[in-house]
């Protein structure tokens, strides 16, 4: 185009109007000619910027029918787009790779927008948790549970808290931990809450067969002697009962007095090794049983009793395959310690029932329930019914339930109380 503007110039100069003229024809075909390829360059160009824009990656730009100077333009396209292809491609792949290890993880993950409180993420362990299905907000979290929502939105970044939460009439402990991070100008709240119902259980119980251990010990090596010496003084008292025929009363007196120490001593023994059963228990024999033998064990052993104080037993059992990893004995006596209490607790009802049902919840987990319409019990005596020792029979040693626990916990698993005072209680027992 230069060339020929230069070459009708000095025509022009020269007067030869007549070669102007066809030069001038050539000259519009060359800016038409320019302008179209500046047309098909913007054209290309916005055809790839709306690929970007609409994260296309997929799309391909022809090098080889293209026009010979817009093949090096396509061909960056290219390589462009395929750079944007393989970061998407790993963007995607690590997106997934956390998606999934979140759903996993028994942690349950929660992130919300600061000012507007909208949820960013909530996995399935949170959801499980709480028994929440969906939240738009974190304050839609008010309904439901008000008093862990404040203690969310006042918790701050960097900090941990344990609080309680109740979920079906059962309450258990999470530790809540949360940080904070910002992207697009906008800063999110990140929480983690973790049930540590578990680890509490075991620590109590290990330190409970600590004292345990430590008690039936002193109290044993104390009062073994006693009762030996005991019997002892009471040997040589009968060798000396000569001497002691002068003086009315005195041999009976002390026959009485070392006997009542010999039977004392004999009755502490007893008791500690009553206690020490607490402690005999270290590992289950796990094996696959059905839970619809436990409950026709169960029934045949109870019916006597339960049919002569005219007590209904229910048995619910939706899926009779429905199998459980336990110890068949050691729960039978679970079982058994819990249907005994339930007895006790319906005696004084006019229709007295227990009810006796399984079945399994989230990830196959098997909850066994034994319930009765019963008196019920206060929530300071809920509180108190597993540590050992406690008892509110007259008669009762206060380790049934407390060799429960320790039994649900050499399975992995736990024991709750569900209980209305003059309504009934229910013993859930989680595997």
């Amino acid at each position: 185009m230069f060339m020929t503007l230069s070459g009708a110039s000095f025509l022009l100069v020269k007067g030869q109007y007549v070669y102007v003229a066809v030069l001038m024809l050539v000259i519009i075909a060359q800016v038409v000619d320019f302008y179209n390829f500046h047309k098909k360059a913007q054209t290309e160009v916005e055809q790839f910027v709306e690929s970007i824009h609409y994260r296309d990656f997929s799309r391909h730009f022809d090098v080889k029918e293209a026009p010979q100077e817009l093949q090096s333009l396509r061909k960056g396209f290219n390589e462009i787009n395929t750079t944007f292809k393989v970061i998407s491609r790993e963007k995607e792949t690590q997106y997934q790779y956390l998606q999934k290890i979140l759903e996993l993880v028994n942690t349950g993950i929660l992130s919300y927008e600061n000012t507007s409180g909208e949820i960013g993420w909530m996995n399935e362990s949170f959801k499980n948790m709480l028994g929440v299905p969906y939240l738009k907000t974190i304050h839609s979290l008010e309904r439901r549970d008000s008093l862990l929502y404040h203690e969310i939105l006042e918790l701050r970044p960097g900090q941990n808290k344990i609080v309680s939460i109740t979920k079906d009439s059962n309450s258990s402990k999470i530790v809540m931990a949360a940080t904070a991070f910002q992207t697009d100008g906008k800063i999110y709240k990140l929480m983690a809450f973790q049930d540590v119902n578990e680890a509490l259980d075991e620590t109590e119980a290990k330190a409970w067969q600590k004292l345990l251990s430590v008690m039936t010990h002193e109290i044993m090596n104390s009062i073994a002697p006693i009762s030996s010496l005991a019997e002892t003084m009471l040997h040589r008292l009968k060798t000396a009962v000569s001497q002691l025929k002068g003086q009315p009363g005195a041999l009976e007196d002390l026959q009485l007095g070392i006997d009542t120490i010999r039977r004392r001593s004999e009755g502490l023994l007893k008791f500690a090794e009553t206690y020490r059963n607490l402690n005999k228990i270290s590992r289950p024999n796990l094996k696959t049983i059905l839970a619809r033998d436990l409950f026709e064990n169960l029934h045949h052993l109870m019916q006597p009793t339960l049919e002569q104080k005219n007590i209904d037993l229910e048995i619910i059992l939706k899926d009779p395959d429905l199998e459980l990893e336990a110890d068949a004995n050691l729960i039978e006596q679970v079982l058994i310690n819990l249907v005994v209490n339930a007895v006790e607790a319906v005696k004084d009802i006019a229709e007295p029932s227990i009810t006796l049902s399984a079945h399994a919840g989230f990830n196959n987990r098997v909850t066994i329930k034994v319930s009765d319409n019963g008196t019920g019990m206060s929530p300071e005596l809920i509180d108190n019914i597993f540590i050992p020792f406690f008892s509110t029979k007259k008669s009762g040693s206060g380790i049934g339930l407390s060799l429960c626990k320790q039994i649900m916990l050499l399975h992995k698993g736990n024991i709750q109380v569900q209980s209305i005072e003059g309504e009934g209680s229910a013993f859930l027992l989680h595997f």
